[in-house]
């Protein structure tokens, strides 16, 4: 999958979006959309109305990638309608590509590095 540590953002467009839409689509989308740089080192995320596709949009170097995900059961824990896309981190992004919600209440901690002295 991704390089978590080469990933600036994760945005997610909340309600549905249609997947038609390729590359220079949901560029556009970005950009005029959300006002967002479509070549920064985020990840955009888009959902159909059905919850069961989800297309990534990424710029990597000098192209873009655009990774499609498509459910054989179930749908996706999305984020309801929003004018504005939600910002999350790459871990509740690999929540919701798991099919669990963003809420997490069971959810281990991050953890980070202590100073021994």
């Amino acid at each position: 999958m991704l390089n978590a540590s080469s990933i600036e953002r994760v945005y997610l467009a909340c309600g549905n979006t249609d997947l038609r839409k390729s590359i220079d689509g949901l560029t556009v989308l970005v950009k005029e959309g959300f006002a967002l740089d479509p070549f920064s080192s985020s990840l955009f995320v888009f959902c159909n109305r059905n919850r069961d596709k989800l297309k990534i949009l990424h710029w990597d170097h000098n192209g873009f990638w655009l990774y499609y995900r498509r459910l054989e059961r179930g749908t996706f824990r999305w984020p309801s309608s929003n004018t504005t896309p939600l910002v999350v981190g790459y871990r509740e992004l690999r929540w919701l590509l798991d099919g669990l919600s963003l809420e997490q209440q069971q959810a281990h901690p991050s953890v980070t590095e202590r100073t021994v002295i």
